[in-house]
């Protein structure tokens, strides 16, 4: 998760349509696997960790991000979170790596470093942006380096030596939308690069919370196309 979409939403995060929507997909995912250590990666405010700690049985939380200017500690839900710069080896049972392969010159590379920290039959539930054609001044402004089909994105997965278990699309719904939005011509624009984050109008947000939450009961058997590509994978 990036820490400038944490800056652009502050505490509304929690009820924008996206990371509400989203937190939900992945909840859906692990549905019937319940994971007790999270280990997450490029956590930046641990938005999913703390999800999952509030919402189900996981009992503690690993938040790694460079990004941070100090190591600490606290608690969420009554369950400790640990923040930390960088970590060796983890007891962990899920890693966590919610958009941020995208960021990376060698997406296998580190996926890899992660699987050697983490014990076998750990699970890896991975989240990246779907669609190079969909690439936009969001993308730039959030510096990522390619956005993923399903297949590569599993393949990238098999590379660093996991076992894919399942992948799909998700924010399939919203999908024409958005290409419709990032597709039109604009003409000349000059100027840094800005995101597209931000906060929405209740009745907006409430319309795109409602049309992502029909999608979630058949979000693990859409290969066609959305937003986002998620990955979950074990090692072996």
């Amino acid at each position: 998760m990036d820490l400038k979409e944490t800056d652009i939403l502050g505490a509304s995060i929690n009820q924008h349509w996206y990371y509400r929507s989203k937190a939900r997909a992945l909840t859906r995912f692990l549905q019937g696997q319940p994971a007790r250590t999270i280990l997450d990666v490029g956590a930046g405010s641990g938005f999913f960790s703390h999800h999952l700690l509030t919402h189900t049985a996981a009992q503690e939380a690993w938040c790694v991000d460079i990004s941070y200017d100090a190591e600490s500690d606290a608690t969420v839900s009554g369950k400790p979170v640990h923040y930390r710069i960088g970590v060796d080896q983890v007891e962990a049972d899920l890693v966590l790596l919610m958009d941020v392969l995208e960021h990376v010159d060698d997406d296998v590379g580190l996926l890899r470093a992660y699987v050697d920290k983490v014990p076998s039959g750990s699970r890896f539930l991975i989240s990246v942006p779907a669609f190079q054609a969909l690439w936009s001044d969001h993308d730039d402004f959030l510096e990522h380096k390619r956005r993923y089909t399903l297949k590569h994105m599993e393949q990238v997965a098999r590379d660093a030596g996991l076992q894919v278990r399942h992948g799909a699309y998700y924010f399939g719904l919203v999908l024409p939308i958005a290409a419709a939005l990032r597709l039109m011509p604009k003409g000349q624009q000059p100027g840094p690069a800005r995101s597209q984050l931000k906060a929405h109008h209740p009745l907006v947000n409430g319309m795109l919370t409602a049309m992502c939450s029909l999608e979630l009961p058949l979000m693990k058997a859409n290969r066609l196309g959305g937003l986002t590509v998620f990955c979950l994978a074990q090692k072996p």
